[in-house]
C-alpha cells in the first residue's frame, strides 16, 4: 500500500529549467488526486501541491461506510492511499508545499509557493475546507473517537447512542435532525440562542428525540478509554456547570473554505469565502477551475468531490486543447 510520502522534486517541471507542468492542482485531496488520475491518464503532466496531509480531511476521518465500493466500508487513511497510488502510478507528481498566491499571466498561470514560483496552462483549486472548532479542552484528542463533524458520514455509528450536538445555525439543525434516525437521544447545546431559520427551530421542537439547551457555552470534551464520554458546559445566565453524558459529539459551527492565498487574485468568492464557478466549474479566472469542497453549492462528500474532480480533468482537458469558454448561462 502507498505510504504518504512527498513526491520526488519537481524542479525539471519549472520555468527556470524552460519546463513546466500543463496542470498544476493545488491541494491533494479525494478531488484533486480523482482529477489527477484523469489527467495523467491522458499525457497531461501534473503536479499536485500540498501544504498538510495527502488526503485532506478525508485522510484522518476514521471509517468512510458511505463511498460506492466498499460494502463493509474503509478508513479514510486507506481510501486517501489507495487514490495517491492510482494517481502516482499514472505519473502524477506530489509535493509537500505550501500556495501562498496565483496570478494570471495570460497563456500562463503563475503560481506562488514557499518553495518558488510554478508556471502551468491551467490550475485547479482543490484545497477543500475545513471545519470551524468550538477550541475547547478534548476536542482535538478525541477527533474521531466520540468527537464529529459530519453526521453523514458518522452519525449511522450511533444507532440507539445519545449524541451531543454543538452549534445553534441551520446546519446544526439539519444535521441534529438527520442524526434522529439513529439516535435515540440528542442534547443540542447553543452557546446563545437559535440562528437557524423557524422552520427548522419548529421540526427541533417538536421531536421527542431533542433537548434544546440555550444559553449554554462548551468549556471541554471529557473522555474514558480513549473515547469522548461527556460534555461539559456553563449556563450563561445562572453560571451553573452542566454536563451531558453521550455517546458522541457532533460540532456544527460551520466550515471555513481554504481560500486565504486567493486574496486579491480577482477569483470570485462568495459571502462564505468558497469560490465561484461556472458550469464548467472554470473560476473567473480563464484557466483556473475549482472542485471538491472548496467550491460554491458543494455538497462536501467524498464521492461527490471525486465525481467533480473527474468532471475538472475533463473539462481542463477541452480548455487545453483550445475549446473556448461557454457564453454565460450554459
Amino acid at each position: 500500500m502507498a505510504a504518504f510520502i512527498c513526491g520526488q522534486s519537481t524542479g525539471d517541471r519549472r520555468m527556470t529549467d524552460n519546463k513546466q507542468p500543463e496542470v498544476v492542482m493545488i491541494g491533494a485531496g479525494p478531488s484533486a488526486l480523482a482529477a489527477a488520475v484523469y489527467t495523467t491518464r491522458e499525457n497531461i503532466t501534473t503536479v499536485l501541491l500540498e501544504k498538510g496531509v495527502i488526503g485532506g480531511l478525508a485522510a484522518i476521518t476514521d471509517l468512510v461506510d458511505n463511498y460506492p465500493g466498499f460494502e463493509h466500508g474503509v478508513s479514510g487513511l486507506e481510501l486517501s492511499q489507495k487514490l495517491q497510488a492510482q494517481a502516482e502510478r499514472f505519473g502524477a507528481t506530489i509535493e509537500l508545499n505550501e500556495v501562498t498566491g496565483l496570478e494570471d499571466q495570460g497563456k500562463i498561470k503563475l503560481v506562488k509557493t514557499i518553495d518558488g514560483d510554478y508556471h502551468a496552462k491551467v490550475v485547479l483549486i482543490a484545497t477543500g475546507s475545513d471545519y470551524k472548532k468550538v477550541n475547547v479542552p478534548g476536542e482535538q484528542e478525541y477527533y474521531g473517537r466520540g468527537v464529529h463533524y459530519c453526521a453523514t458520514c458518522d452519525g449511522a455509528f450511533y444507532n440507539g447512542k445519545r449524541l451531543v450536538v454543538i452549534g445553534g445555525g441551520n446546519s446544526a439543525a439539519q444535521e441534529a435532525l438527520f442524526l434522529t434516525r439513529f439516535a435515540s437521544r440528542i442534547d443540542i447545546l447553543i452557546r446563545s440562542d437559535w440562528k437557524a431559520s423557524d422552520i427548522l427551530v419548529d421540526e427541533i421542537d417538536k421531536h421527542h428525540k431533542i433537548t434544546v439547551h440555550k444559553g449554554v457555552r462548551t468549556d471541554a470534551i471529557i473522555g474514558q478509554d480513549n473515547q469522548a464520554t461527556k460534555v461539559v458546559g456553563t449556563d450563561s445566565a445562572s453560571g451553573e456547570r452542566r454536563e451531558f453524558p453521550t455517546d458522541g459529539v457532533f460540532v456544527f459551527v460551520g466550515l471555513k473554505p481554504n481560500t486565504g492565498f486567493l486574496k486579491d487574485t480577482g477569483i470570485e468568492l462568495d459571502e462564505a469565502g468558497f469560490i465561484k464557478t461556472d458550469s464548467n466549474l472554470m473560476t473567473a479566472m480563464p484557466g483556473v477551475f475549482a472542485s471538491g469542497d472548496v467550491r460554491s453549492g458543494a455538497t462536501m462528500q467524498i464521492a461527490s468531490a471525486v465525481g467533480e474532480g473527474a468532471t475538472a480533468a475533463l473539462k481542463i482537458r477541452q480548455f487545453l486543447e483550445g475549446h473556448t469558454r461557454p457564453p454565460t448561462g450554459t
